[in-house]
């Protein structure tokens, strides 16, 4: 589980609550804060224009998206890719491309595998890396979908709340004559404009934007599968493609990928 987010939710909510109950009245105020009606506009209102603006699969899926934003994807770590593109040339280089198809068995990427049997097929290098990037463009448009079902409720949830202060508001003039009915009335109104802000700011953009540095996360471990593969194919030096693949890291990165290769090649002698 991805740590950041989940404690993003919680202390955004906490945040929210301590403002509240640290007026005069303490937990008891939460209820001020509580409208049956606010909460069909808003959140009802706000979802569907979300489901108006999508497929039903699409809508269904933007759902389901919310356990990936939470979840720690550990097949996104590029320097555990460029590990195993440069175990794969090790042996390709000792024992031919062929070889590679015994390793492929153990190999649990299927991005990776696909590609890995692609080599060993012989196939052109340039229809390789065609196939390969048609994938991967195909892999982020099914990102971009979910990512966008977040950003249109991020969207559409201040709106409908500021289409249920308008009806609040209404229903507030019409009721001018009777003094003691404009505040709770105000009130009314005014938390769909707050539930539609909370909707955007807490929920939605936070789970967009963390979807969105997932997809590149994952765009960029697989660019790296493609160039390690068609790097094998072509036969160059397994420390050519490791200097190669190190390219697409932070200067941080590649020094922990330094000192990481340097104790396991001091524990080995």
């Amino acid at each position: 589980m991805d740590i950041a987010s989940l404690l993003g939710l919680v202390l955004g909510a906490v945040m929210v609550v301590f403002g509240i109950v640290t007026g005069d009245g303490g937990f008891s105020l939460l209820g001020n804060f509580v409208d049956k009606a606010s909460i069909l506009i808003t959140i009802g209102g706000s979802l569907a224009g979300v489901l108006g603006s999508n497929k039903l699969p699409d809508f269904i899926n933007g759902f389901k998206s919310f356990g990936l934003a939470i979840k720690q994807n550990s097949g996104n770590d590029v320097g555990e890719v460029i590990t195993n593109i440069i175990n794969l040339s090790n042996i390709a280089r000792k024992e031919g491309l062929l070889a590679l198809e015994e390793a492929a068995n153990g190999i649990e990427d299927p991005f990776l595998k696909k590609g890995v049997m692609l080599v060993v097929d012989g196939t052109d290098p340039e229809l390789v890396r065609g196939i390969m990037e048609t994938d991967l463009t195909c892999i982020e448009q099914r990102h971009k979908k979910v990512i966008a079902f977040w950003e249109k409720w991020a969207e559409l949830g201040p709106a409908w709340g500021m289409i249920g202060t308008l009806i609040g508001l209404v229903n507030m003039l019409k009721k001018l004559d009777d003094p003691s009915a404009i505040g709770p009335s105000m009130a009314v109104a005014l938390l769909t404009t707050l539930y539609g802000s909370l909707i955007a700011n807490w929920l939605c953009n936070p789970i967009a934007s963390k979807l969105s540095v997932n997809n590149d996360a994952e765009i960029t471990v697989k660019e790296v599968t493609v160039e390690g593969l068609l790097s094998i194919q072509a036969g160059e030096n397994p420390r050519v493609i490791e200097e190669k693949l190190k390219s697409f890291l932070s200067p941080k990165m590649r020094d922990d990928m330094s000192q990481e290769g340097g104790e396991k090649g001091g524990g080995e002698a």
